[in-house]
């Protein structure tokens, strides 16, 4: 949508936003005329913020009053228009001293890291455990809307991981019920590196199984390949199957073997997005439903162990007026700092 405002009205949007972001108020034409670098009437002003509030970018909180950007309009801002800022030295060594190692485990200084980022920001400050690599006892996959979804891990010792992940095309929430019950029937006292393995053992193994079963009812004349690459087994000789009551078993059991072999390999392409989630995230508002508080935003950024693998992350929840320029290089310069202490 930034690409269809035209220069003033780009700028005169921006402006809204970044008084938002100062005061909390809704912003009026006179406010931004003064903002402005160029002359421009409040009249003019108010004709712009007008479309703006049409194609769903602001909005008045009632009437006569200035207007504030919407969470669509914040989000666009964020986006297209945010102008990120840099660390200041204080701001530099401020975080470099609460989060030296020296002495403390990395608990304690994720825990510090995440107090130093709150007072920076004047947000809440949160920090996610390390991925789990331990033994997990319960996993399930929660739907998020088109296209994402939560997994929740809990290990062994009870402790409990939640990742965001981006679905692999063709995923459905059947296929995600199907999956978490597959998986907690076979995950307890493994890894999520062991259990992808046990599924890969297993399609090898119904792989054998139906190879060996094609390779008889193609024998017997009852079915065939359609195609030079094997695409698809046709069924022909129908008439031998009312002799041939084994010859309906081993077809019965390609079609299971078939089905079984088509949802392990959707799990195995969860398990692989579990495994890989990452990248910093902007929450704005309600538009996830693990943040619905109205309001509110978060931001988040993704920290690696020495072998380049994510492992956690941090961040801070606040206002959706919390100072984005300022904040994301804190975060993100936070969780590349605690990267390097976990390296």
């Amino acid at each position: 949508m930034i690409g269809e405002l035209n220069d003033r009205s780009r700028e005169i949007f921006r402006r809204v936003v970044e008084a938002f972001v100062e005061t909390g108020e809704p912003v009026g034409s006179r406010t931004i005329s003064r903002r402005l670098g160029v002359q421009l009437s409040p009249a003019t002003i108010r004709n712009v913020m007008a479309d703006l509030e049409e194609a769903g970018l602001l909005y008045a909180p009632h009437t006569s009053a200035g207007r504030l950007p919407t969470q669509a309009g914040l989000r666009m801002f964020v986006d297209g228009l945010l102008e990120i800022g840099n660390l200041t030295e204080d701001e530099r060594r401020s975080i470099d001293g609460q989060c030296a190692a020296s002495g403390r485990s990395m608990t304690d200084v994720m825990e510090q890291a995440s107090a130093t980022l709150s007072g920076l920001t004047q947000c809440a400050g949160l920090v996610y455990s390390p991925k789990i690599e331990k033994s997990l006892k319960h996993v399930e996959f929660v739907g998020l809307g088109p296209g994402r979804a939560l997994v929740v891990m809990v290990s062994e010792t009870g402790m409990v991981e939640n990742r965001v992940l981006e679905l692999p095309p063709g995923i459905t929430p059947s296929m995600l019920t199907e999956a978490s019950n597959y998986l907690n029937a076979r995950v307890a006292g493994r890894t999520l590196d062991e259990t992808r393995s046990q599924v890969t053992t297993e399609i090898q193994q119904q792989r054998a199984q139906l190879d060996e079963l094609t390779r008889r009812v193609v024998e017997a004349g009852i079915a065939t390949w359609s195609g030079s690459d094997g695409g698809h087994l046709i069924v022909r000789g129908r008439a031998n199957l009312l002799d041939d009551v084994s010859a309906i078993g081993d077809l019965e059991r390609i079609r299971s073997l078939f089905d079984a072999l088509e949802t392990k390999q959707s799990l195995l392409r969860l398990i692989d997005a579990t495994s890989l989630a990452d990248g910093v995230q902007i929450f704005i508002g309600a538009e996830s439903e693990l943040f619905q508080v109205a309001g509110c935003a978060m931001i988040v950024a993704p920290f690696s162990n020495g072998r380049e693998r994510v492992v956690g992350a941090i961040g801070v929840v606040g206002p959706m007026r919390m100072n984005y320029a300022r904040i994301i290089p804190m975060v993100d310069y936070t969780a590349k700092l605690i990267g390097r202490l976990l390296g």
